[in-house]
């Protein structure tokens, strides 16, 4: 047994790389959110991420492998994330806790409607979605034909938000 980890077992060293409280929920944020930026990470986290903990776990997903880090050409003070292979692999786990969450929890119909998708759509939806991440984040021409699943999450995010909005007033 390794001494740097408490068992081989996949699902142990799978929760010691992404079984902190934020880890998921900022690999989150650059998949579904598209937010490339440690400002964008921060001013728009759901969940009110502090600056001193998005920036440990920044360096650690960046560490791990799960990100990459570069220079923002632009303003020479700002990095650019990406997500790497692991984390848009990711995508099946992404929407199976969606899934689960919407089937067992008190959750808010903005925030799931996404996961709906997900389910709905399931592995052919999920593959279009990690082909558009890995154009996005890994320059990988995208296979031809291959609708934009963000733009379809991202819109009915969007719609759904407006009419919760629209019934409030």
């Amino acid at each position: 047994m390794d001494l740097t980890h408490r068992s081989g077992c996949p699902i142990n060293l799978t929760l010691e790389i992404l079984g902190d409280r934020w880890s998921l929920i900022v690999i989150r944020d650059v998949m579904f959110g598209n937010r490339r930026h440690f400002r964008e990470l921060l001013q728009n986290s759901e969940e009110g991420i502090a600056s001193n903990i998005l920036a440990d776990r920044l360096k650690r997903l960046v560490e791990r492998g799960l990100l990459t880090r570069t220079d923002d050409p632009s303003h020479k003070q700002k990095a650019i994330y990406s997500l790497t292979e692991m984390s848009i692999e990711l995508v099946p786990l992404f929407a199976e806790m969606g899934a689960w969450g919407r089937r067992y929890l008190a959750v808010s119909e903005d925030l799931a409607i996404r996961a709906e998708l997900l389910e709905q759509g399931g592995r052919p939806l999920w593959r279009d979605f990690m082909d558009e991440l890995r154009f996005l984040h890994l320059g990988v021409p995208m296979p031809e034909g291959t609708p934009s699943a963000l733009s379809r999450l991202t819109e009915a995010y969007l719609a759904t938000k407006a009419r919760m909005e629209a019934a409030e007033e």
